[in-house]
């Protein structure tokens, strides 16, 4: 399953805390999907409210350097497994669901209905007093068939927990604007790449956005909902605004020339979804559950929220300053989840050709190392930031072809670059890579998730060796998969001596530039 990264995503661009204690004891939450983009931004509101938090993740070492993880408990499960659900609800008051098979492959809607069904029986087993699951916005008067199959999958869903033993509260919402968020990164690249857009019919939508402030906001407070309270509820901000407003908006908040839009009917949601893929780093495997969703009015038929969760002055946030918030945000690198938190669906999860549970078979290996005349601080930097502006030091030409071919077959490509500049953390995305391991000042460990015939893997270390010299040692694996995966591996071999001999070469003579900025050093990184 994947945390929640689609439709309703958004971001925490919180300055200032949306959550707060109203005095009564702390509840025991539960947060799946806590290495997710809202997931990660609910933990540090709920313990800011003065509640404890549990995030039952696949992989726990992906939140163990985000901030709150000292404050949070962590434990390893997965939400279509009833025995690691049912350990992770022990003593748990509320449990938060926010987690969805976005671009999960052809049965993601059966296997959204089997893990609602299971949380919803081990919640009720284990006598939590509240789920909470955010969900879509759905149109009013649309027959659910003709509904997209994501939105529709997400409806279902809400309508398991709420027919659950246990009380539940099912927050639907249109598209959340926020830093990082994939529906604002799709708006925002739209609208800052394409001074001139040929357009869908579906930018005529009307939509009510809103705020990731407002989302979470309302996450946060329906842990307190009365026992007898058990619904679902619209949540969304003051505008109603079609997709081209939003454009037009966004242009005028970040201060670009006034864009001029065409809409073309003939562009279908499929159509549209390859398109938004090449112009965003949004790939098309999960832009088309967006735009499919986007066919239908998605407004709220009420406001009932506000009894329950009151909003504070100055809030719900309007469209305009949700924009201004998070382009804040985004200029200045204080972005903490984006929709790429999320791993993605059908990524392999194979262990490490030297991890103890590692099950053999071929392997191939391309291993490069060198002395670096700068001293290990100085080529960790280079190392940590690696990818994304920085590039990858070698033939940038053969990267962003690698990158263009993976979105050509529905990967994520090299688009999604970095979440911060200068630092990583498990569990971050990187280009077509992610954050597999790190190790401060020793150890970078990516694992590829283009689309590729088998497992791979680049490591990167910093080491000193018995002179006391700084090492620089890079190590690209790769375990194929079948015919193709050797055939693979063999096509690409010609190039390895270009690409990832010139990325140790150049790295290392990035540091030394870096620590000598006065002199010049031939041969400096392309990237």
């Amino acid at each position: 399953m994947s945390e929640v990264h689609g439709r309703v995503s958004g971001d925490g661009d919180d300055a200032a805390r949306v959550g707060g204690d109203d005095g009564a004891g702390g509840l025991r939450c539960l947060v799946t999907g806590a290495t997710g983009y809202i997931g990660g931004r609910l933990v540090p509101e709920l313990l800011a409210a003065g509640h404890r938090a549990r995030c039952l993740a696949r992989s726990p070492h992906k939140l163990r350097d985000h901030p709150w993880a000292g404050d949070a408990e962590v434990v390893r499960g997965d939400v279509t497994d009833a025995g690691s659900v049912a350990g992770a609800m022990e003593g748990i008051d509320v449990a938060y669901y926010l987690v969805h098979a976005l671009g999960g492959g052809g049965n993601f809607e059966e296997t959204d209905r089997r893990a609602a069904r299971t949380f919803a029986e081990q919640a009720e087993a284990a006598g939590v007093r509240r789920i909470v699951y955010l969900g879509g916005l759905t149109p009013p008067g649309v027959p659910e068939r003709e509904l997209s199959p994501h939105l529709r999958s997400r409806a279902e869903v809400g309508r398991v927990f709420l027919a659950s033993g246990v009380p539940a509260t099912v927050l639907r919402a249109a598209v959340v604007i926020g830093s990082g968020s994939v529906s604002f990164e799709m708006l925002r690249h739209l609208t800052e790449r394409l001074p001139v857009m040929v357009t869908p019919s579906w930018v005529h939508t009307r939509i009510q956005p809103v705020a990731v402030r407002d989302v979470l906001r309302a996450l946060v407070g329906s842990a307190r909902m009365p026992e007898d309270v058990s619904r679902a509820f619209d949540i969304g901000g003051p505008d109603v605004l079609t997709y081209r407003d939003m454009m037009v908006r966004y242009a005028e908040v970040a201060e670009l020339p006034r864009r001029l839009i065409l809409p073309v009917p003939m562009l279908t949601p499929g159509l549209s979804s390859h398109w938004v893929g090449l112009v965003t780093p949004v790939p098309a495997s999960i832009a088309r559950p967006l735009t499919e969703s986007l066919r239908h009015e998605v407004v709220c038929r009420e406001n009932d929220i506000a009894q329950y969760v009151p909003a504070p002055p100055g809030y719900p946030l309007g469209f305009d300053d949700a924009v201004r918030l998070a382009l804040q945000r985004v200029r200045e690198a204080q972005v903490t989840t984006r929709w790429s938190s999320a791993s993605v669906p059908g990524a392999p999860s194979d262990p490490l050709p030297t991890d103890p549970d590692w099950a053999g078979g071929s392997l191939y290996t391309d291993h490069r190392a060198l002395t670096v005349d700068a001293p290990p601080d100085a080529l960790w930097r280079v190392v940590e930031g690696i990818g994304g502006d920085n590039g990858w030091y070698s033939f940038p030409l053969a990267w962003a072809v690698r990158g263009w071919l993976d979105r050509l077959v529905g990967g994520v490509g090299l688009r999604r670059g970095r979440r911060d500049s200068t630092r990583l953390r498990a569990g971050d995305s990187l280009d077509f890579w992610r954050v597999e391991e790190i190790v401060p000042g020793r150890l970078l460990r990516l694992r590829a998730e283009m689309r590729l015939p088998g497992p791979a893997w680049l490591e990167m270390y910093v080491e000193t060796d018995d002179a006391g010299r700084t090492r620089y040692r890079q190590r690209a694996l790769f375990h194929p998969h079948g015919l193709a995966g050797h055939a693979y591996w063999w096509s690409v071999w010609p190039f390895h001596a270009v690409v990832f001999g010139g990325m140790a070469r150049n790295i290392a003579r990035a540091a030394v530039r870096d620590h000598r900025p006065s002199g010049p050093v031939r041969g400096a990184p392309a990237s």
